[in-house]
């Protein structure tokens, strides 16, 4: 469902339809905290949803970032770092692949963390144009927050799985 509101989202930010922006994101949250509950407490993982559900989220929160710093509501540079890192990441996770056959990726709590923090940041910029929320002074200190966890995120991936890769080779 994700994969399929996140370009809706994209379109309504891009409209200047907060509100309803602010719906769809709100559905997609509690679409996806939904599915981990049911995944997990009736055992229903499966290896295709470890991958698509990491992707869905990058997708619908990604594209959030890249969106609301188009419109200028975020910092472009915010959005630039948001998206080298997932570049590095996945590079690091190809070359790995290729290097040793194998990948087993499992999310780090800061890049929990990371995730949570940027669903924050959207939720708090996108409820803030559509006149419910926070005050700048705040969405502030949220962008700074979500810039240290993902530079956090990032440079512990590229540590963890540079070290892994040495021993594998």
């Amino acid at each position: 469902m994700r994969f399929a509101l996140a370009p809706l989202f994209v379109w309504l930010l891009l409209g200047g339809d907060y509100m309803a922006a602010l719906a769809v994101f709100l559905i997609a949250s509690i679409s996806d905290a939904l599915d981990g509950f049911l995944a997990r407490r009736f055992g229903l993982g499966t290896p295709l949803g470890a991958v698509l559900d990491p992707l869905a989220d990058k997708l619908l929160v990604g594209f959030g970032i890249i969106t609301l710093a188009w419109l200028q509501v975020l910092p472009l540079w915010l959005a630039v770092v948001v998206v080298l890192r997932d570049i590095v990441i996945m590079t690091g996770a190809v070359g790995y692949l290729f290097a040793t056959g194998k990948l087993e990726m499992t999310p780090l709590p800061i890049s929990k963390l990371n995730t949570t923090m940027q669903f924050i940041l959207v939720l708090a910029v996108v409820a803030s144009y559509a006149g419910i929320g926070i005050t700048p002074p705040w969405l502030d200190l949220l962008v700074w927050l979500t810039l240290v966890t993902t530079l956090a995120s990032g440079v512990q991936y590229a540590w963890i799985w540079s070290r892994k890769a040495q021993r594998e080779t």
